[in-house]
């Protein structure tokens, strides 16, 4: 299987692809790209949570360690003394780190439920959860993040059949097909609990029909599809009118990225015509 410094990598890249497209499409404003494209990167490690050695599931669990540890502290702040909120908050924390830990990976097998689509899906909602409900941010905004988080997962377990693969030999190692798969048809037990907590996320999940909208809209894709290519010289020096781009006439989607501003014809931006107003488009996700 590929390792972390590749999955990091190539989730890092893909990421950030997105991000670039989701910034110049305008779905979003540039506040929150950064907190979309970081779950696009947690997703493309996520999926060795289950070994146990892992950097992912090391750093996950003292993630969450250190999240419900405080959360222990601020509960019971009016409740005890300054040595047992302390005591409180360590014990909860190595609770966490050490006994969740231990018991996950006592139960969980390495590229087993886990290491599906199933879960994918799972953690696309838990983002979404996670940014709507604790982050406060917009449905749509969070689907995206969900999204990001389902394309990072997807491109791990993608790597990982990649690597099962020897080009050079011309053959299949013994790990082919045990990466990407939709459930592990192995522990039909496993897959069917991770099925039911899926569907549980899924019902205390924010809608997704603010993102479906936002992305569906023809203005959006017009927009990205002016947006492409260069009308004339790459970086304002190299070559010529580029054919390839799309024409830019007076019919053409009026989107912005929300931090470059839309010149009209006269060469006013909009902040200028417009003081005062935001330069974010209609139907944008904030």
């Amino acid at each position: 299987m590929a390792n972390y410094a590749t999955h990091i990598g190539v989730g890092t890249v893909v990421s950030g692809a997105l991000a670039t497209l989701t910034v110049g499409a305008d779905v979003i404003g540039p506040e929150s790209i950064m907190a979309v494209t970081l779950a696009g990167v947690a997703g493309s490690v996520l999926p060795d949570i289950d070994l146990r050695d892992s950097r992912a599931s090391m750093i996950l669990f003292s993630g969450i360690a250190v999240f419900a540890s405080f959360c222990v502290l601020f509960i019971n702040a009016d409740r005890y003394s300054i040595a047992e909120l302390w005591i409180l908050w360590l014990g909860s924390m190595a609770f966490v780190r050490y006994g969740l830990h231990g018991v996950f990976h006592h139960f969980s097998v390495h590229r087993g439920a886990w290491h599906s689509l199933l879960a994918g899906l799972l953690w696309a909602g838990i983002t979404a959860i996670v940014f709507h409900r604790l982050l406060g941010l917009h449905e749509g905004v969070a689907w995206l993040g969900g999204g990001f988080m389902f394309v990072g997962y997807l491109t791990h377990l993608v790597l990982d059949e990649m690597y099962s693969v020897d080009f050079m030999g011309n053959r299949l190692k013994k790990s082919f097909g045990s990466a990407l798969k939709f459930v592990d048809t192995r522990y039909p037990g496993k897959s069917t609990a991770m099925a039911a907590l899926t569907c549980l996320v899924l019902f205390f999940a924010p809608s997704p029909k603010p993102f479906f909208e936002a992305i569906s809209t023809q203005s959006l894709w017009s927009g990205l599809n002016d947006r492409m290519l260069p009308a004339d010289k790459w970086f304002g020096v190299l070559g010529g009118d580029n054919e390839l781009a799309a024409p830019h006439h007076d019919g053409a989607s009026q989107i912005t990225t929300g931090s470059i501003p839309r010149r009209d014809t006269n060469g006013t931006t909009d902040a200028q015509s417009r003081p005062g107003t935001p330069n974010r488009p209609d139907g944008a996700l904030q």
